[in-house]
């Protein structure tokens, strides 16, 4: 037992926000998160910014609700933080059909997903002796 509590505490808490129904398709919305990963906050939400996509602004919200979360909940330094993971998932899909010629229709497909956000600060390097 504890064996078990020694593990969690090294482990590092991850501060985590995630947006449920964001309404675009996983498609658009991984290249956006995967040019985040690895950045420090301020940096990812200054390039949001200046994305000219739609969907940048509820990213931009998620990060900033993950920032909050990291301030209030686990008191963080905020000036640290970086972006762990960020990644989506596939949630519901709206059906919807449009008239076509000759009494067909064509499926109209509107999908929504899921955005989660990951923050962490920055582990301290340990250094084993100099180099020159």
């Amino acid at each position: 037992m504890s064996k078990n509590k020694k593990n969690k505490d090294n482990k590092e808490k991850l501060v985590k926000s995630i947006n449920k129904n964001v309404r675009s398709s996983t498609r658009k919305l991984n290249p956006i998160l995967k040019n985040l990963v690895g950045k420090r906050v301020d940096i990812a939400l200054r390039n949001l910014d200046f994305s000219e996509k739609r969907i940048a602004k509820d990213i931009k919200k998620t990060i900033s609700s993950a920032v909050a979360n990291a301030e209030n909940n686990f008191q963080y330094n905020i000036d640290k933080l970086i972006v762990k993971e960020a990644y989506c998932g596939k949630q519901i899909v709206m059906k919807r059909f449009r008239a076509r010629a000759k009494g067909r229709a064509a499926p109209i497909l509107k999908p929504y997903s899921n955005v989660t956000i990951i923050l962490s600060e920055p582990k301290k390097m340990e250094s084993h002796g100099t180099k020159s």
